[in-house]
């Protein structure tokens, strides 16, 4: 299960698309080292200067490692981003694919019989 918390907020500074490198956190923001250990899984969001955006779930892998395993949305057609040369902002966030909304609450519940 994704964990979940607020404000952490790191940066990055890694290309490509493979794991994401944290750079340390932002002021007033924690670290995901802070509240997640190895292994966690967490949702995530990578935005960089120009606009590229990636929404996901991701494992904290290792120390300041963050493995993209499963992308829900992006600027590249909802696939991994290729992220190029700059300063990118990496934070964990909720995204509203996974949320669940009051009205699909109350659908789960008569479906149950409640």
């Amino acid at each position: 299960m994704a964990k979940v918390f607020d404000r952490v907020k790191e940066t990055s500074s890694t290309t490509g698309t493979g794991d994401v490198t944290l750079a340390g956190a932002e002021a007033g923001f924690d670290a995901f080292g802070d509240r997640l250990t190895i292994g966690d899984q967490t949702f995530y969001t990578i935005e960089d200067n120009l606009g590229a955006f990636e929404i996901g779930l991701g494992t904290y892998s290792a120390l300041n490692t963050l493995t993209r395993t499963e992308v829900y949305s992006s600027t590249n057609s909802d696939g991994l981003v290729d992220f190029a040369f700059g300063s990118k902002r990496v934070f964990i966030t909720y995204p509203a694919e996974r949320s669940v909304t009051d009205q699909q609450a109350v659908a789960f519940a008569i479906a149950l019989g409640g």
